[in-house]
């Protein structure tokens, strides 16, 4: 057989090798797409603290009121996986949800949750959290998050609050976020309250019963000189000595008895 016939021949085999695998592959996606979900598999992501405040159920709950039924049995041909990310995206406790296919038919689902920095109590009755974005996130049936608490008169939520020049709950969830960065005020630090004329009192976990923060205006210089008073005055002086403390003044530390 000359040279340019077996060139030829082997050109051919390969042609019909790739034809073969691919039409294995395809008959094997087809079996696979006709194949029935055997059962979901949800791992959710525990917030820092070791907690979680959405269940397994609640997640599941979320799938069978978008596709009207459980996902078991169905063909996983007819499940859209692109789509039930997006439904579990859409609830107020998940942040990031990611879904794939095993090769034994399970459909697992790692959640990423939401993660609270603060809760609001206002004047109106709304009770709910803000996660580190400032989204609004309601209240869990299964674990009360330890976070700082913000009440008193602050406006009712709006998705562009953070956008506002002035805004009250723009001023708490800054503030929150600036308490929750240092390392040492995050701790101690327990309640943000705003009085009708929109003036800070924070309420300390240890020390005296109130700080008087006055307006958010300085509030790093503000939170600088407590941490200053807290770490170089009250060890002496005993952390039970003032009743209030008060840095609404500029480059002032007052504490009264």
């Amino acid at each position: 057989m000359d040279p340019k016939t077996q060139r030829m021949l082997r050109r051919i085999g390969w042609v019909v090798l790739f034809l073969g695998v691919l039409v294995i592959y395809i008959s094997a996606v087809e079996q696979k797409g006709g194949s029935a979900v055997k059962d979901i598999i949800v791992n959710i992501e525990p917030l820092p603290d070791g907690n979680s405040l959405l269940a397994d159920a609640d997640v599941r709950g979320a799938i069978e009121r978008a596709f009207d039924q459980p996902l078991e049995g169905q063909s996983l041909s007819d499940i859209d996986i692109e789509r039930l990310e997006q439904v579990l995206e859409a609830e107020p406790f998940i942040l990031d949800a990611e879904a794939y296919v095993t090769a034994g038919n399970h459909i697992v689902i790692d959640i990423n949750p939401r993660e609270p920095i603060l809760r609001v109590i206002d004047n109106n009755g709304y009770n709910y959290y803000l996660d580190r974005d400032g989204i609004q996130m309601p209240l869990s049936e299964h674990f009360t998050a330890k976070v700082l608490v913000a009440t008193g008169s602050l406006p009712t939520y709006n998705e562009t609050f953070l956008e506002r020049k002035r805004n009250r709950l723009k001023d708490a969830f800054l503030l929150a976020q600036l308490i929750l960065s240092d390392p040492f005020l995050a701790p101690l630090s327990e309640q943000i309250y705003f009085d009708s004329r929109g003036k800070i009192t924070l309420v300390p976990k240890i020390g005296s019963d109130r700080i008087e923060f006055g307006s958010f205006e300085d509030a790093r210089s503000k939170l600088r000189r407590i941490k200053i008073f807290y770490k170089e005055v009250l060890p002496y002086t005993g952390w039970r000595t003032y009743d209030e403390i008060s840095v609404a003044y500029d480059d002032q530390v007052v504490g009264r008895k």
